[in-house]
């Protein structure tokens, strides 16, 4: 008998974003698919990427992101985003940013001051001061009003 697909569509998908499977040549992005804010932010990327179907999105919490990527720990991808471009090369956080920033050419005016030299530290210490609230600046996608196995406790100091 014949495998039946899964029931629900790939959180990216459902956020109405391009799947690695429509885009195999595109970069990937993991991003928090639970996390209204992440979400809202892919959906920027999806718009600046308008000329040209050079990226593709994948939530963290969709368990393709485990086969493909075993070397990406479960704690990397809650505490950054992460980009994995098309020669298999990973981008987190700020660095993320600072590529993205040379990948899609509506952010190329952003460019120079994003790789000022010296700076990197600075954009990442910044994106992680984003990242570490992100559930309080827009609060997580489910209404159910908890999160599970204390995940949340690392964003909400608790």
């Amino acid at each position: 008998m014949a495998e039946t697909a899964p029931q629900s569509l790939p959180v990216a998908r459902e956020n109405g974003l391009p799947d690695p499977a429509e885009r195999p040549d595109a970069d990937v992005v993991i991003y928090d698919g639970d996390c209204k804010f992440c979400i809202g932010q892919v959906k920027n990327l999806r718009r600046l990427d308008c000329c040209g179907g050079r990226l593709s999105f994948l939530s963290l919490h969709d368990p393709r992101v485990a086969e493909r990527y075993p070397d990406l720990a479960y704690d990397q991808l809650m505490a950054q985003m992460y980009v994995v471009d098309s020669q298999g090369r990973r981008h987190g956080g700020g660095d993320a940013v600072r590529y993205l920033s040379r990948r899609l050419p509506l952010l190329w005016p952003a460019a120079p001051i994003l790789h000022i030299p010296g700076t990197a530290n600075l954009w990442r210490w910044a994106y992680n001061q984003v990242a570490k609230r992100r559930y309080k600046l827009a609060g997580k996608k489910s209404d159910d009003g908890g999160c599970e196995n204390d995940a949340c406790a690392v964003h909400f100091g608790e």
